[in-house]
């Protein structure tokens, strides 16, 4: 079920009704039962419509095996042609008509597929933005949705219209209804495909080429000269990498501007106030007018970095602070600086003698813990202590199968002696590789919900109801604040419009919107944890609360899942730091150096195969970390800290840990940050001229400049 991509049982039972519907088609097609091929026929259109709706992945991943929607509709609409040749419902003449109407309809169909595609590829400018005014550009409005999108369900209005036909002719022996149910649906497909070529004819006329719209950008840049440029490259799950800096890139005092290499990630990136460009075509990034940027930043290592590290009027960084034990990639040695976190990161990169000398290294801490540093000053845990349970990832946990590991853990947390509440949060795409691990999260959150039964039954920190009231309340208005952020969200991503329609119409961001959307969210989880009994446990999945509100409310972490082979991951990879690659090669970042600037105790679970000094002395986070052997032995050693704050011995050890690999906690990181790209602009700014020095004419010295 996984490998077809289908994400539930019902969806299951849907693809199996569906291809048993077309096998009784395929068969009573050819020994002409026409009332089995009519019940067949609908029952597959009512297949097909619910996994339209329900398996989305399911539908892409067949149009990929070429058995998309438009192969089932021809393949179903050959078998209706042999069904009505073997019917005596009609005769030489009505079998022609259907016939004719038929393959006028995969005409059609074929047509009105073709029109879309020119007209999307059309509309595809050289250059994709977001608050820059290119309004100038005079783009046109796309086509609706429903006439270009939503082929399969459009495909099953014509083939149910068909099929209702039918089932009339068999019922009354008259082969008119069927041939007219065909014109219907041959006329409509029709009308959509007229309907499109309007729409094609503007998008050939008026949409804007590339030097057209690369001409208006420069216009853009030249006005507004952004000194430093946010640069990435990148498949769309690793948006992340530039989503991270967005924020600390908005605080400089400088005009900025972020710069994509893929489409695919102007969709999926955050809304921002900073001006956004989108250049596919290297061509086309070699044609803008980058002159007044001093400052080109790299928060990821790719090939097309390349396209911009060639202009040597640019300052070129890598953002590396992440803070684990990664090896260090030699390709930093392209970059002019390299920005760690602290002092581990210098001397990571030092010690790995790939070229990156130590003069070229900048800490400038994690701007996006900045936060998490300032809340986790003077915490105290909560008369019922919260875990945050956060396994990495469903690698196999011992040397038997995936998953097992986490159970023990959180057997051990639901049974502990003093009461604790427990936030499972698994590694969000658990189960989707292992079958195994997908049943064991299952398992933990049936324990969940078993406990939390026994618990409603007998309160825990609570003597009385008197909170009910409120925590509805909350749960309220926590649904509410969900509908007005998916209002706003549709107002923000518009839905509805294209990629040029978005170019055109965001010509500025608005801040009002920004600051609603920060603030909804903000509320949403303050009502979410309110609506929430204290003493409850909870399966966190999906991307909301998110990780960092869910460190808000834990007292104590435990993560660090390890395979049998001794590797060590942490986290969903979505901290923002490094490369993006935490837990790729056996480093212990992502969740735990997230949670480590809150300043709370920590746990790890230690490898098979390994002794705790050996992970110890392995991996510079454990060395501040409670550990956890095999079967969750040493739990109460764990849990101890949160009802005596004076049995944590480690409360030194984990400051330590948190300066040597996020840098002090002053000045703030986005402080350093902006501090290291103004003085790197200021160096930029002095080697240009002096470049200038050197490569300007010599002076005119008249007529004696030739006469020796």
């Amino acid at each position: 079920m996984n490998r077809l991509g289908i994400g539930s049982p019902r969806g299951l039972a849907a693809f199996a009704a569906l291809t048993g519907c077309l096998v009784t088609m395929a068969v009573a097609a050819l020994t002409g039962t026409g009332g089995v091929f009519a019940a067949a026929g609908l029952a597959g259109c009512g297949c097909e419509l619910l996994l339209h709706r329900t398996e989305p992945g399911l539908m892409v991943r067949l149009g990929r095996l070429h058995m998309g929607a438009t192969p089932r509709f021809e393949f179903r609409c050959v078998l209706l042609l042999l069904l009505l040749g073997r019917l005596h419902v009609t005769g030489p003449i009505g079998l022609a008509a259907a016939m004719t109407l038929v393959l006028c309809l995969l005409a059609g169909q074929a047509l009105h597929a073709a029109l879309s595609t020119l007209i999307r590829r059309r509309r595809a400018l050289a250059v994709a933005a977001r608050n820059i005014d290119l309004r100038r550009l005079d783009i046109s409005d796309r086509p609706p949705r429903r006439l270009t999108e939503w082929p399969g369900p459009r495909m099953l209005a014509y083939e149910l219209s068909a099929l209702l036909g039918l089932t009339a002719s068999l019922a009354t022996g008259d082969a008119r209804w069927v041939v007219a149910a065909l014109t219907l649906a041959a006329g409509a497909c029709l009308i959509t495909v007229v309907a499109l070529v309007p729409y094609l004819v503007r998008a050939v006329r008026r949409l804007p080429g590339a030097a057209q719209v690369l001409a208006e950008v420069d216009a853009w840049l030249i006005r507004h000269r952004p000194r430093t440029v946010l640069y990435f490259s990148g498949p769309r799950d690793r948006v992340h990498q530039v989503t991270g800096w967005l924020g600390a890139v908005a605080a400089l005092p400088t005009p900025s501007l972020v710069v994509l290499r893929d489409r695919e990630l102007l969709e999926a990136l955050d809304p921002t106030p900073l001006p956004v460009l989108c250049v596919p075509d290297a061509a086309h990034l070699a044609r803008l007018d980058l002159s007044g940027v001093r400052v080109a930043l790299y928060p990821a290592n790719t090939g097309r970095n390349i396209h911009l590290l060639r202009i040597p009027t640019m300052q070129h960084v890598f953002l590396a602070p992440g803070d684990g034990d990664r090896a260090v990639d030699p390709y930093s040695k392209v970059y002019d600086q390299v920005w760690v976190a602290g002092e581990a990161g210098r001397r990571r990169h030092v010690q790995a003698a790939v070229g990156v000398e130590d003069a070229d290294i900048v800490e400038i801490g994690r701007p996006q813990l900045d936060g998490l540093r300032a809340a986790g000053t003077g915490h105290v845990p909560a008369p019922v202590p919260t875990v945050l349970y956060a396994p990495a990832s469903d690698e196999p946990g011992t040397a038997d199968e995936p998953g097992t590991a986490d159970e023990p853990i959180v057997r051990a947390l639901l049974e502990s002696e003093r009461p604790v509440r427990l936030l499972y949060r698994p590694h969000p795409p658990t189960g989707r590789r292992s079958p195994e691990a997908r049943a064991a999260h299952r398992r933990i959150a049936a324990l969940i919900q078993a406990a939390n039964e026994r618990r409603a039954a007998d309160p825990v920190g609570e003597a009385s109801g008197d909170a009910g009231a409120p925590r509805a309340e909350a749960a309220r208005h926590r649904a509410e604040l969900a509908r007005r952020i998916a209002a706003l969200e549709a107002r923000l991503r518009r839905a509805d419009a294209d990629e040029a329609m978005l170019t055109r119409d965001h010509a500025a961001p608005d801040p009002a919107l920004l600051t609603e959307a920060e603030d909804l969210h903000r509320q949403w989880h303050q009502a979410h944890w309110a609506a929430s009994p204290p003493w409850l446990h909870q399966v966190i999945e999906g991307d909301t609360p998110t990780l960092h509100s869910c460190f808000g409310q834990a007292d104590l972490l435990i993560t660090g899942l390890s395979g049998a082979d001794g590797r060590t991951s942490a986290g969903d990879g979505r901290s923002g730091a490094g490369d993006g690659r935490s837990g790729a090669d056996g480093d212990l970042s992502g969740v735990v150096g997230d949670f480590l600037a809150t300043l709370k105790p920590y746990a790890l679970t230690v490898p098979a195969g390994l002794t705790e000094e050996e992970f110890r002395r392995q991996h510079t986070l454990a060395r501040a970390a409670y550990l956890l052997g095999p079967g969750a032995s040493g739990m109460d050693t764990v849990l101890r800290p949160l009802f005596d704050p004076s049995l944590d011995e480690l409360r030194t050890a984990r400051q330590e840990v948190t300066e040597f690999l996020l840098g002090p906690a002053v000045p703030p990181s986005v402080q350093r940050f902006t501090d290291a790209v103004e003085k790197l602009a200021r160096k930029g700014e002095a080697l240009l001229r002096m470049r200038d020095l050197h490569t300007a004419p010599p002076p005119d010295t008249g007529r004696w400049s030739v006469t020796r």
